[in-house]
């Protein structure tokens, strides 16, 4: 249904809450413009509606063409009546457009205040820092946490990640791997690793056993199964994502999902095993990866996640998977970062400040807990 919207009368652009009789449309914008990503598909929201939000999906139309588009998010939050909208890596525009990034803040807050909602998240994947200008003419305003140096990934979603170019041929990809991340794919492959897609629940399944070995080594939590159940059923049964194993002497070493959307792939949920670490089963993994995104017409790999920051202590996890990441060639690159829009300051001050300090206190509780149990 159209928002009411009181430039409309100008002609310039027109919003629009889209229904499922768009869904063909949305999909074919977001995938065909160089900011889409699979997060703000329509899929992505039918996955997440099965847990705890709910979605929205706004369109600017600029006569019968979409200019914009932004898939929000809604979650309640734990303060009366109150909830957020976020739009996960959107919204998808052309920044260099500033009026048509302008008409969709408007669109955005008018949706937020009937849905009352305290704040607009966003964090569109936009390298030039000439956007940030764009963002804040939207009353957009950098969140507290985006980006903190040594934090992690640096927000909801990674702030900096690393990109590899599928351009050249998969001959001149492996060649310009570095020398110990060659030598690592072809000792993997002598050793008799082999990777295959994972089809069925079990396969789902056997991931998610690696995943929770992951989380336990690496220290974060995961998910419950039935999320990775819901993407087998919501994404990779459509074709928007697949799962793959290593396997090595009939056992599954490693696992990840890899996200397809356009001209797109995302390596994401990487998880492994304890055992037989010295077959490299991580690194023929990838590069089958690699090699299956290639074939199915994508030009950018993106290897998801790394720490903003790259001079950290070597012991770190987060360096470790830096320089496997860089292994393969793939470039770093920082976002802008995450831009909120508040729409009520003293509810906007509790996200602020008040989230980031409840989000410590869980991790340390989560880490007390391990340790307890580690000792029996």
């Amino acid at each position: 249904m159209a928002v009411n919207n009181p430039r409309e009368a100008a002609g310039a652009l027109k919003v629009v809450e889209c229904d499922e009789s768009r869904r063909e449309a949305w999909n074919a914008f977001v995938a065909a413009t160089p900011t889409g990503d699979l997060l703000q598909s329509w899929e992505w929201g039918e996955l997440k509606a099965r847990g705890a939000w709910q979605p929205f999906r706004v369109a600017l139309h600029e006569g019968e063409r979409i200019v914009g588009a932004a898939a929000l998010l809604k979650r309640r939050l734990p303060l009366p009546g109150a909830s957020m909208l976020y739009a996960p890596r959107g919204p998808v525009l052309d920044f260099a457009r500033p009026e048509v990034f302008r008409e969709m803040a408007r669109a955005l807050r008018r949706i937020a205040e009937r849905e009352r909602a305290l704040l607009v998240k966003i964090d569109p994947p936009v390298e030039d820092a000439a956007a940030i200008a764009t963002l804040e003419s939207g009353g957009f305003q950098a969140s507290g946490h985006a980006g903190a140096e040594g934090q992690g990934f640096g927000g909801e979603q990674p702030r900096c990640v690393m990109q590899l170019d599928l351009a050249p041929s998969l001959d001149s990809l492996l060649k310009a791997c570095k020398e110990k991340t060659r030598y690592n794919i072809r000792l993997a492959g002598r050793k008799g690793v082999t990777v295959r897609a994972g089809e069925t629940l079990d396969d789902v399944r056997v991931f998610y056993d690696l995943l929770k070995i992951t989380a336990e080594r690496d220290r974060f939590l995961v998910r419950s199964f039935d999320y990775y159940r819901d993407t087998r059923e919501v994404l990779i049964r459509r074709g928007l994502a697949r799962l793959f194993l290593a396997e090595y002497e009939g056992q599954a070493l490693s696992g990840a999902i890899t996200y397809l959307f356009g001209d797109k792939a995302w390596y994401t949920y990487g998880a492994s095993s304890n055992e037989h670490r010295n077959v490299m089963p991580n690194y023929l993994m990838q590069w089958e990866m690699i090699r299956w995104a290639k074939e199915r017409g994508c030009r950018v790999y993106d290897f998801r996640g790394v720490s903003p920051t790259k001079d950290q202590d070597p012991e770190d996890h987060l360096a470790g998977l830096y320089r496997f990441k860089a292994g393969f060639n793939a470039r770093f690159v920082t976002y802008v970062g995450e831009f909120d829009l508040p729409l009520s300051t003293p509810g906007y001050w509790l996200w602020r400040y008040a989230k980031p300090r409840a989000q410590s206190a869980m991790k340390g509780f989560a880490r007390l807990s391990r340790k307890l149990a580690s000792r029996g």
